[in-house]
C-alpha cells in the first residue's frame, strides 16, 4: 500500500496555496477560559467549500493525467468530499460526478451543484452510495476518487497542519475529527516530523464509532448504519489506507455524544461567531470532555467544516435538536 509522507505533504502546499489562501488560527479567549487551556481554532471552515477536503480535491485533480481529466472523475460523498472534488473540477474544468445517499443534506447537494458536478441519489447510508458509484465508475470509464484511500488527497488536506506548526511550533494536543481519517493522517504526518511530542487525538461521534473501533483493535470493525446527525462522521465501514496510518500516528481516539455536539455547535457560535457542523464541532466537544486532562496545556481543535443544514441549526438553536 502506497502510504504519504510528510514530503509529500511539503510538496502538495505550493500547489493547494495557488488555489487556496491560508486558512486563519486563532485562540478564543473566551474558550481558553472555560477550558483552562491555550484554545486555538484551525478554521478550515473559511476555504470557499467551508470544509479541509477541499484542499485534497485541488492537489489530487491537478495530477491527474491529461486524458483522465478529459473523462472525469466520479466520488461518494455526504458532502465535504463531494464539494472538493466539485470545486477542483470546476477550477480545472474536469467533469465531475458524485452520488450521494438518498436524503442527503439538501444544502450539501445545492452546493455541490453550484460547482457544476452532476449528482445521482441513491442508498440509504454512505457505504450503499459508495457501492453504487464503484459501479457507474466502471461503465462510464470515470476515475473513482474515494474520500481517504487516495495519497494525493491526504498530501492535500495536511497542508493545513503545516499551517499549524508554523503559527504554533509546538502544541500539546491537536484535536481532529475523524470521518474516514483523510485529516488526522494528514496532520499526524505533519506532527511527527515538526513536533514528536504532540498528541494528536481523533474524535468521532459515539452513534458512528466505525473507525474509533477499527483504530482499537488494530483491524477493519464495520458497525451498524450510522445514526448520528453529523454526516461527516456517518461511514460504518472504515478505509484501509487511513486506518493503516493511523495505527503509528494517532496518539488516541475520543468518543463524543450528538448532545455534546450540539452543545459545541451553539458554544462556537456564540464565543467565536462561526458556524460549525456536527463533525466541524468535534474538537471543541472532545476539549469539553477532556478538560481535565488537558488544563494548562496548549490545544489546537481543528473546525473541519461548517457545512451544517440550516434546519438542523434551527432545531438545535431552539434545544430541540
Amino acid at each position: 500500500m502506497n502510504f504519504p509522507t510528510y514530503d509529500d505533504v511539503v510538496a502538495a502546499a505550493p500547489v493547494v496555496h495557488r488555489y487556496l489562501k491560508p486558512t486563519p488560527l486563532y485562540e478564543w479567549p473566551a474558550l481558553s477560559q472555560l477550558l483552562g487551556c491555550r484554545y486555538y481554532l484551525k478554521h478550515e471552515n473559511h476555504t470557499p467549500t467551508t470544509a479541509f477536503k477541499v484542499r485534497g480535491g485541488v492537489y489530487l485533480v491537478s495530477r491527474l493525467p491529461e486524458e483522465q481529466k478529459r473523462r472525469g472523475v466520479i466520488g461518494c460523498t455526504t458532502g465535504n468530499h463531494g464539494q472538493s472534488l466539485a470545486y477542483a473540477c470546476h477550477r480545472f474544468g474536469v467533469r465531475c460526478v458524485l452520488v450521494v445517499p438518498a436524503g442527503n443534506n439538501p444544502d450539501k447537494n445545492a452546493a455541490m451543484r453550484a460547482w457544476g458536478a452532476e449528482l445521482i441519489e441513491h442508498g440509504r447510508d454512505y457505504d450503499e452510495a459508495r457501492e453504487h458509484c464503484e459501479a457507474v465508475r466502471h461503465r462510464e470509464g470515470l476515475r473513482y476518487v474515494h474520500s481517504a484511500n487516495e495519497p494525493d488527497l491526504i498530501a492535500g488536506v495536511g497542508t493545513y497542519a503545516l499551517e499549524v506548526f508554523d503559527e504554533v511550533p509546538r502544541p500539546d494536543v491537536v484535536l481532529v475529527p475523524v470521518g474516514l481519517g483523510s485529516g488526522i493522517c494528514g496532520t499526524g504526518l505533519v506532527a511527527a516530523a515538526r513536533s514528536p511530542r504532540t498528541r494528536v487525538i481523533g474524535v468521532q461521534s459515539e452513534l458512528a464509532p466505525a473507525m474509533t473501533l477499527s483504530w482499537r483493535a488494530g483491524r477493519p470493525v464495520e458497525t451498524d448504519t450510522p445514526r448520528t446527525f453529523a454526516e461527516g462522521f456517518a461511514t460504518r465501514v472504515p478505509a484501509d489506507l487511513t486506518l493503516g496510518m493511523m495505527g503509528r500516528l494517532v496518539y488516541d481516539m475520543v468518543l463524543v455524544s450528538d448532545p455534546a455536539l450540539r452543545e459545541a455547535i451553539v458554544l462556537l457560535l456564540r464565543h467565536t461567531h462561526n458556524l460549525a457542523e456536527g463533525a466541524g464541532a468535534a474538537a471543541t466537544a472532545a476539549a469539553l470532555q477532556m478538560r481535565d486532562n488537558l488544563a494548562g496545556k496548549t490545544v489546537v481543535g481543528v473546525i473541519s467544516g461548517g457545512n451544517l443544514d440550516v434546519r438542523e441549526l434551527a432545531r438545535i438553536l431552539a434545544g430541540t435538536g
